[in-house]
């Protein structure tokens, strides 16, 4: 690693935000090859960087094992009560959070659900879909899942899912609509609060350069 962050380091996500996080943090001055080079191997200290999957990485920086990390927004969102600081939406990696019901349903699905008095809901961001539907003044049983959304409204297990999608096509292909969007979604860059009082300039620096690069990126 260069000037730029030393000391600093940073939580990784693996997965669809992984290369998009790398290639901001090589540019930060982050040596990243390793990582690339290497998929299994999960502690780069000499790089300062660390790897993990998306949702852990918000505990890894609260913890403050990471000074800060890369984030999606719907692990934020559903998260909320994490103590971290937001610091720079990075603007890539853009998702929806949606709710989509069965195509053949959706216009019989409110009639449905005041018949119930109640909307099942399979999600893998339980806390997130209360808050919004309690924001809008509907009641929703939520039945958490780990796996495909999608197949919860297909089998019949629920009424609808609320779920990322980026394009939509998973959603088709399942025969499935978006009927309401909650919220769009992009990685963020996030700070232990003790880290960014210890290291803010350090920190700062690094965050001034991934938003200069960002904003370069969107002209």
């Amino acid at each position: 690693m260069s000037g730029t962050g030393d000391n600093v380091t940073v939580a990784v996500p693996r997965g669809a935000l992984m290369k998009g996080s790398l290639d901001l943090l090589e540019r930060a001055g982050y040596d990243v090859q390793e990582v690339r080079e290497n998929d299994r191997k999960l502690y780069f200290e000499d790089q300062g960087l660390i790897t993990m999957r998306p949702s852990d990485v918000v505990t890894y920086v609260e913890r403050g094992v990471a000074d800060i990390g890369i984030v999606g927004k719907d692990v934020l969102m559903e998260q909320s009560d994490r103590d971290v600081y937001e610091l720079v939406d990075l603007d890539f990696g853009g998702c929806s959070m949606i709710v989509a019901v069965p195509e053949a349903q959706a216009s019989t699905s409110d009639a449905a659900s005041r018949r119930r008095g109640t909307l099942r809901i399979a999600t893998k961001y339980p806390r997130l879909t209360e808050r919004y539907f309690a924001s809008t003044g509907r009641q929703a049983e939520l039945i958490e899942v780990k796996g495909s959304v999608e197949l919860a409204a297909i089998a019949g297990l629920a009424d609808a899912i609320v779920d990322l999608t980026a394009t939509g096509a998973t959603l088709k292909e399942n025969g499935l609509v978006i009927s309401e969007q909650i919220a769009d979604c992009t990685a963020r860059l996030i700070a232990n609060p003790g880290a960014y009082r210890l290291k803010s300039a350090a920190i700062d620096d690094v965050a001034a350069q991934l938003r200069a690069i960002t904003a370069a990126r969107g002209d």
